[in-house]
């Protein structure tokens, strides 16, 4: 099943570390099949606060998103991104197609 690397950055101090992170974290992707849907978007907010840009990046699987933020590749350069900006980040298995939000409720057994 699909996961997505999902991370909200804020305070984005574009120099030349962020620069280079941006120059290096494809490489990082390849072995994992990773690949970006949203890279530094600023979402159009129609509900709540959202101070900052959002970046979804697509794996095959969670083992395969979490081998690649485990990896020595990724270890390298995540300072470049952590030490110059504000983020949050998770890594979040996403539904099978079909699924529908009922699907929950027969899951928690409150169908």
């Amino acid at each position: 099943m699909t996961a997505y690397a999902i991370a909200h950055l804020q305070d984005v101090r574009l120099g030349p570390e962020i620069i280079e992170y941006i120059r290096r974290i494809d490489e990082t992707l390849a072995p994992y099949e990773g690949q970006f849907l949203i890279h530094g978007a600023t979402p159009e907010i129609i509900e709540g606060p959202w101070p900052g840009d959002l970046v979804v990046i697509a794996f095959p699987d969670m083992e395969r998103a979490r081998a690649w933020y485990d990896s020595p590749g990724y270890r390298e350069i995540l300072p470049l991104r952590a030490e110059n900006s504000h983020s949050v980040t998770m890594i979040v298995r996403g539904v099978e197609p079909g699924y529908r939000a009922t699907d929950f409720l027969a899951k928690a057994g409150l169908a």
